[in-house]
């Protein structure tokens, strides 16, 4: 009997260690790993609005990044300060239900973000962060985009598998495009002007002519398992996709309309970024890893490095000028907070 109750007490023991070390890891947000390619610059920490902070999108206009709340509806509105980024200023703005995506329309001061939870598209002032006006729309409002040329904002609605266009100036809905199947991301290809836009349910993209208003392509991302990111390089007629579902990015030739190849990435990967003039794509997955690859060419690829960040930290974006890259971190008990990165040339 003592000798079971010491096995029953050891394993006891092993298991409240092993707890600990996975609640230290979740609430501690250490530095990441160290990399031969990327130099982690430090972090800017954000308002904390619960025990768990989940955060989605970020939208880079110049200095200024919005970073979007998934679990509280926030908006954050940080004002980047490239010498000092842990005393950046950052301003908030509350809202109710799960926030998403955010559309910028700099000249005319007015920006949109979604929120899932109440099937809307709120309509604020960008430097302010004062709400105007709340536009009910679709279910699921999830990924948004402003297109200059069509003068319009796009809505992807991923339950109602349809996309919602607003005009930006009346802010009333002028229309909406039935789809296929599930949209999560959309990407615009400035060359043709058509917009792509992945179906998660069915591991397709669909091209879209805003003019028309209408599907006018649909072609398989086959291995692709569950898209999600997409990013566009309009040069060289490529088309990055990863796949939350198989951990893959795959490269899909936008005038043949095939994948020309698939790599392997960091587990549940959300989103993806290029950065044209580095040839260099960045993606963020679940797993907690950032995966730097280099583009050798229109059908050459390598995988550089996997940046161990932290669970959750799913979501980034790059800014072309700097070429930095913005990793959001999800935090349990502790506060969120925005990685940031320079790649080492």
């Amino acid at each position: 009997m003592k000798n079971t109750l010491k096995i029953v007490g050891a394993v006891v023991i092993v298991l409240i260690s092993f707890v600990g070390v996975v609640l230290a890891y979740l609430v501690y947000p250490g530095a990441p790993t160290r990399s031969r390619f990327m130099a982690f610059d430090g972090f800017v920490e954000l308002p904390r609005g619960g025990l768990l902070n989940v955060l989605d999108y970020l939208t880079l206009n110049g200095n200024t990044l919005f970073v979007t709340s998934e679990s509280s509806g926030s908006l954050f509105k940080v004002d980047l300060d490239a010498n000092h980024l842990s005393v950046s200023s950052v301003s908030e703005m509350p809202g109710a239900g799960a926030a998403h995506g955010v559309a910028l329309l700099p000249e005319a001061n007015v920006a949109f973000i979604t929120r899932s939870e109440g099937n809307t598209v709120d309509v604020f002032d960008p430097r302010s962060l004062q709400r105007f006006q709340s536009i009910p729309v679709a279910d699921d409002a999830d990924a948004i985009l402003f297109v200059p040329f069509a003068k319009l904002v796009y809505v992807a609605n991923g339950d109602a598998k349809l996309a919602t266009l607003i005009d930006p100036i009346k802010r009333v809905i002028v229309g909406a495009i039935p789809l296929p199947g599930k949209p999560e991301f959309p990407a615009l290809d400035p060359q043709t002007g058509l917009l792509y836009q992945n179906l998660e349910d069915i591991n397709s993209v669909a091209a879209i002519d805003l003019g028309k208003r209408s599907v006018v392509g649909q072609w398989s991302l086959a291995p692709c398992q569950g898209p999600s990111g997409m990013a566009i390089d309009s040069e060289r007629r490529r088309l990055f996709a990863v796949c939350s579902a198989n951990a893959s990015l795959v490269v899909f030739d936008l005038e043949t309309h095939r994948v020309i190849t698939s790599l392997k990435i960091g587990g549940g990967p959300d989103s993806v970024a290029f950065d044209p003039t580095l040839h260099r794509i960045y993606s963020a997955g679940k797993a907690g890893k950032l995966t730097v690859i280099q583009q050798d060419g229109p059908n050459g690829y390598r995988v550089l490095d996997e940046v161990r960040t932290h669970y959750g930290a799913h979501t980034l974006a790059v800014d072309p000028v700097s070429h930095k890259i913005f990793v959001a971190y999800a935090s349990l008990l502790a506060h969120p907070r925005i990685a940031v990165f320079s790649p080492k040339l």
